[in-house]
């Protein structure tokens, strides 16, 4: 029995969708990561029972964060993205988090920049808050060992491959660093969305860019691109095409990150037929109903769509690409500039 709804929620769904690929379906992703780095930041003392936490976030972390402060007594200040619906927003406050919102923006760089200088504010004024550095900070990758352990109890991960959104790298980047404690042949495949520098994409604008959670404008200090053995990039429309898909296929309803894993699971598997995959499913479709799903009867099929293979980031284009990164270094704009203090 659980004694907090966060305890519930920081464990996936393990739904096998055929003989070689499973997906772990969660309600909130970052729960996992945001309970387990809140409760070992306790253990260290390095915050105490009602202390302000604060993190800037475009939705799914707001949430994981929030429960995790509720979960330890702890205040929670999110400055909070655009993207950000009333129907969160509304959970968060009555969750007792303080919620700031940016004001609308021209470009998701401008955004996620107002929001990490917004804290770096607060921070200043409040030098007592303690900034959770999800972008940032090594801590978030503890909680997905218990996860990394429940693959490894239903998959052969001799030739297992981890299909999913790059995003801050603590999800994909964790599993597969657990893992390949017992299993190094594991395979990382990345997904980005296109205008994204984690793995130099920016030069590509898609103008229906709405993968939140995957990709950045800034360089995030946690994302360990060595671990990363192919990427694929998508717009909008190939995302879509997986969604719907994998709702229509396996009845998952799931946003459009795990979308664009399904479709690069089924790409991967093309490629090696005896390669066993795990897609990450990170969140629910419900943020995504009207801007993405609404549209599945134009959606493309997915039988229809293929990846443009590339060998260098500067040939990649919409709606579709993929690369052997081969634990490669990270592209130059990918790199953060200055040093920023992780936590052990």
């Amino acid at each position: 029995m659980d004694h907090h709804i966060a305890d519930a929620l920081s464990r996936p769904a393990l739904v096998r969708l055929d003989s070689r690929t499973l997906c772990l379906r969660f309600e909130t992703m970052k729960v996992a990561s945001a309970l387990e780095a809140v409760r070992h930041l306790l253990e260290r003392g390095a915050i105490a029972a009602g202390d302000t936490l604060v993190d800037s976030s475009s939705g799914i972390y707001a949430h994981a964060l929030a429960l995790a402060c509720h979960r330890y007594g702890l205040h929670c200040h999110i400055v909070a993205s655009t993207t950000v619906d009333k129907t969160l927003h509304t959970q968060l406050e009555i969750l007792g988090a303080t919620v700031e919102p940016m004001p609308p923006s021209a470009s998701l760089k401008l955004d996620q920049s107002r929001r990490v200088a917004r804290v770096r504010e607060i921070l200043r004024d409040h030098p007592r808050h303690h900034w959770m550095r999800q972008y940032h900070d090594d801590v978030h990758y503890r909680g997905y060992r218990p996860i990394a352990d429940l693959i490894r109890e239903h998959a052969d991960c001799s030739r297992l491959s981890v299909v999913g959104g790059v995003g801050t790298g603590a999800s994909t980047g964790a599993l597969a660093t657990f893992l390949r404690e017992t299993s190094p042949s594991v395979e990382l495949v990345g997904v980005q969305p296109f205008d994204s520098v984690t793995f130099g994409s920016e030069h590509v604008h898609d103008p229906e860019i709405i993968i939140a959670g995957i990709g950045s404008s800034i360089p995030f200090g946690n994302v360990d691109h060595t671990l990363y053995d192919t990427v694929h990039w998508f717009g909008f429309d190939a995302a879509l095409s997986g969604s719907v898909a994998l709702l229509r296929e396996h009845a998952i309803f799931a946003g459009l990150s795990a979308g664009a894993a399904y479709l690069a699971a089924r790409w991967e598997q093309r490629l090696d037929p005896d390669r066993h995959v795990v897609v990450l499913a990170p969140d629910t479709g419900h943020r995504y109903v009207d801007a993405a799903y609404s549209r599945h009867a134009t959606a493309p099929a997915p039988e229809d769509l293929s990846p443009r293979q590339i060998s260098a980031l500067g040939d990649m284009d919409l709606p579709w690409s993929r690369m052997h990164w081969n634990r490669a270094e990270a592209p130059p704009n990918a790199v953060v500039s200055r040093a920023i203090p992780v936590a052990s």
